[in-house]
């Protein structure tokens, strides 16, 4: 069974179109999705609607719970820059309602069994739903996360990091994110798991995309220039 695992789309259609229409994960049979789907990228209802249609399983990361907030009429205390709290604003002011009732039914984590693995979806760690787990983090936490759980394995989110580590008998995965790394390549991340009898198997693949898209989006929106540098560079610059 291969399963295409994303994180992190951040509204970025684009993006999220050319990783569906690679050929490792065209041929997944199954999408599970560790949150972020909205917000920074103008094109957050396109997401959640490719998501709703292609029965992606998905939870909520933490732009996602703000967005909710924004919506229920509430406000949130960070980010507290004007040029990043604006980007949720227009993110919740264009959802439709569809998009609306899909983002409010999302869990902020989810444990499902697949080819008899037990799989375990969080934002950011299964103590934490705002922890930043990388590629480097310490062997130590890993090993402090494996003793806590009951998975086999486990998919996470959040840092944008893409990794594979196998720790106390326990698989973490990151795919990385679909639609805004940060480490100079603005390329797409994400990943396929491959399970089968007594075989767990992950690929980390990157995919360019059409950034003048988000740009152009971007400048429709009126949104903060900085952003579209960032797309550009791949790079987080505030």
């Amino acid at each position: 069974m291969q399963i295409l695992l994303i994180s992190d789309i951040h509204g970025n259609y684009p993006a999220l179109a050319a990783v569906a229409a690679h050929p490792a994960a065209a041929s997944c049979a199954m999408i599970l999705n560790c949150g972020d789907s909205t917000v920074y990228a103008p094109f957050a209802d396109k997401v959640l609607a490719w998501l709703r249609g292609n029965s992606a399983i998905s939870i909520l990361g933490n732009t996602d719970r703000k967005v909710l907030k924004l919506l229920a009429g509430k406000s949130f205390k960070k980010p507290r820059k004007p040029e990043k709290r604006i980007m949720y604003e227009d993110t919740a002011r264009r959802l439709s309602p569809a998009g609306r009732t899909y983002l409010r039914q999302l869990k902020k984590k989810k444990k499902l069994t697949l080819e008899g693995y037990r799989i375990g979806l969080y934002h950011g760690s299964p103590e934490h739903r705002d922890e930043f787990l990388f590629a480097d983090t310490a062997e130590k936490r890993f090993c402090e996360l494996a003793a806590q759980t009951d998975r086999d394995i486990i998919v996470t989110g959040h840092s944008h990091s893409p990794y594979h580590r196998l720790v106390g008998g326990v698989h973490f995965i990151n795919p990385g994110s679909v639609g805004r790394m940060f480490d100079g390549n603005p390329e797409g991340s994400f990943a396929v798991l491959v399970l089968g009898p007594g075989r767990i198997a992950v690929r980390h693949f990157r995919v360019p995309y059409d950034i003048d898209q988000v740009v152009a989006g971007l400048a429709r929106h009126d949104l903060p220039a900085i952003y579209a540098a960032m797309y550009r560079q791949g790079r987080k610059l505030n």
